[in-house]
């Protein structure tokens, strides 16, 4: 009896010295993870690249041990909460603008790649054709990941960025459904006909599951109204699409994509405030966790898949032919299918032919290999003929095209002399949006307002909304003098009383003199109002750029009869400020008399003070680089 309860216990201990191993691991990989993709950003390197490097590095320590991550976790755990974060901030007008660039890269280059680096693997490697076609599938599919991390640090065109963010999450789908329709075909179980159902099947009815699943969370959305339910619920909502579409032998993938980017759509109508402003950090969180550890753990394998590869029995020399082959094919096929395309657009002037083949060369050129390569390869069997050797060149191809076109993108992007979104255009485009609603805010406000309502609601109601605005607007310019602008002072202000106040709140907490509970509930309230405070950095030095929206004018008969410069009337000054003793923040100028005066962030308000006196409709900045105008009929910029 005596040995059986020490046999009991001994078993007891392994398992738990095993769990422990394997939660001080996971602790490691993540906190690894997360370490190296922090250092990557602080020194402008590409994340993807410093994290697969620095797994390959750390394979070979001796007290590393082997990875072999499961197939299913990678599928279920990790692929549909990375497209759904992802689909949640795609904007489902963009798509649809681009829908048909977007389904010849998911769809067209996804198979075109598939049989080019297909037809490399059966010249070159002693394996059945279906079987190269599973390898061609698994290393089709580009990971925006990569791309994105390249346009963060070095800006691209929003064009280019929305393209590839929207073409990965559908050429996962595509790519899927290939490998799973190869390996079937590897043991002779699928015809031509069936494959092409397959495929109907998996775009259509994942599709639909999609929807379904979108509108029935959506019901649900409308009544809930805590932040932490709704959190919840957008937690389960990646797999509560993947697993029914999977099911019915569906793609789950773009069940998961088609759910995501509804639920995004309408999330400003569907969730409050707080649940999207949760929604928002949790899933950036995740998201930034799950793509870091993944690309590690693609470095991780690499020792045990090529110490497998090289003694499969293949010729050295042969195995190294392949691997470059086949990263040649498949760095080779993106370009061979979009620039053609392109050129035909171009030459016979159809819909698309707007875009410069200078974008057609970045897209083509962005085709580094990720999350969804790592998954796919080790979905292949067993029992399939050379699987280390597959492995290896699944391998090589995300680290290769991480290496070589990731790190050659940036450069190709500045000697094409592009560039990503002017902060400053930005900044002016922001400013008209939130003024246009804040114009729609007060109307409402005025139509609200009863014989009960107090005077001073109304006046705080309104002075609330024009520091929102006039924040805005500051930032398109800077003050010749060292003045802070009224809405940074106020900001500098309000954070040290919130300061103050913290501190006068943890005093009574250290006391012991309330109930926790009321000190949280407090100090909540305080991270509340500092974190909606406006804390933009008007330090940061920022390039002049011009202000100036082409086209902007067709909307508006007053931007199109004003003129676009005209000597002004008066010095650069504003002569009401100077005799009324104040000081500007920044200059306007009417564009129907020349005269100069203070924008509305000042404390004369001047300009829209000559607005009201003269119904001259256009002014325009007259603050250096800036060359906006905007019409007070209207509330337009041209």
């Amino acid at each position: 009896m005596s040995r059986t309860v020490r046999s009991v216990r001994a078993g007891r201990l392994l398992c738990e010295n095993a769990t422990v191993d394997v939660a001080f691991g996971f602790v490691v990989l993540v906190a690894s993870a997360v370490s190296l993709a922090a250092l990557a950003r602080r020194f402008g390197i590409s994340e993807p690249l410093v994290l697969t490097l620095a797994g390959v590095a750390a394979s070979y320590l001796p007290f590393v041990p082997e990875v072999h991550p499961d197939p299913e976790i990678i599928l279920l755990g990790l692929l549909p909460p990375l497209l759904y974060t992802a689909a949640i901030r795609t904007s489902l007008v963009d798509f649809r603008a681009n829908a048909r660039t977007i389904a010849s890269l998911s769809v067209g280059l996804v198979l075109f790649s598939t049989f080019m680096v297909a037809a490399v693997v059966w010249w070159l490697l002693p394996v059945p054709f279906a079987v190269a076609v599973a390898l061609g599938a698994v290393v089709a599919p580009p990971d925006a990941v990569a791309a994105t991390a390249v346009a963060r640090r070095i800006g691209m065109p929003r064009r280019i960025v929305t393209v590839l963010e929207d073409e990965s999450m559908f050429n996962d789908a595509t790519a899927l459904v290939a490998v799973r329709t190869a390996i079937a075909a590897s043991v002779g179980t699928v015809t031509v006909w069936k494959a092409g159902g397959d495929f109907l099947l998996a775009a259509g009815g994942g599709a639909a599951v999609g929807i379904v699943v979108a509108y029935l969370l959506a019901m649900l959305r409308r009544r809930i109204t805590d932040p932490v339910l709704d959190t919840s619920l957008s937690f389960l909502a990646p797999f509560i699409a993947y697993l029914p579409a999977e099911g019915i032998h569906a793609s789950g993938v773009i069940a998961v994509v088609t759910c995501g980017m509804i639920l995004g759509h309408g999330a400003p109508v569907w969730q409050s405030a707080a649940s999207r402003i949760a929604e928002r950090t949790n899933w950036r969180t995740i998201q930034f966790i799950l793509e870091s550890s993944v690309f590690l753990i693609v470095g991780l394998q690499m020792r045990a898949i090529l110490e497998g590869a090289w003694s499969s029995g293949l010729d050295h020399g042969q195995l190294i032919i392949a691997a470059a082959a086949v990263l040649a094919a498949a760095m080779l096929a993106r370009p061979l299918w979009i620039y053609p395309w392109a050129l035909l657009f171009h030459r016979i002037n159809r819909a698309g032919s707007d875009v410069p083949l200078s974008y057609a060369t970045v897209v083509s050129w962005a085709g580094m290999r990720g999350v969804v390569t790592l998954a796919a390869v080790l979905l292949l069997p067993e029992g399939t003929p050379q699987l280390p050797v597959l492995k290896l060149l699944a391998v090589i191809v995300v680290a290769g095209t991480l290496l070589v076109q990731g790190t050659s993108l940036p450069l190709l992007v500045r000697w094409l002399h592009l560039r990503g979104p002017s902060r400053a255009e930005d900044a002016l485009l922001k400013a008209n949006l939130l003024q246009q609603a804040t114009a729609a805010g007060l109307a409402e406000l005025e139509r609200r307002i009863t014989p009960d309502t107090p005077p001073g609601v109304v006046e705080s109601l309104r002075d609330r909304v024009a520091w929102k605005t006039n924040a805005a607007w500051e930032r398109l310019g800077r003050a010749e003098s060292e003045q802070a602008t009224p809405t940074a002072e106020y900001r500098r202000l309000r954070l040290e009383m919130l300061r103050a106040e913290r501190e006068t709140v943890l005093r009574v907490r250290d006391s012991g003199a309330l109930d926790y509970a009321i000190l949280q509930h407090v100090l909540a309230r305080l991270d509340l109002e500092e974190s909606i405070i406006d804390r933009y950095d008007e330090t940061e030095e920022e390039n002049v750029e011009p202000l100036a929206l082409p086209g902007a004018a067709d909307n508006c008969e007053h931007l199109r009869d004003a003129p676009l410069v005209l000597e002004p009337g008066a010095p650069d000054e504003c002569q009401e400020c100077l005799a009324e003793g104040l000081t500007w923040v920044h200059l306007r100028m009417c564009l129907a008399c020349g005269h100069i005066a203070c924008c509305d962030s000042s404390v004369g308000n001047h300009a829209s003070k000559h607005y009201a006196a003269t119904a001259h409709p256009v002014m325009r900045s007259v603050e250096p680089g800036e060359a906006w105008r905007w019409c007070y009929v209207d509330e337009l910029l041209g």
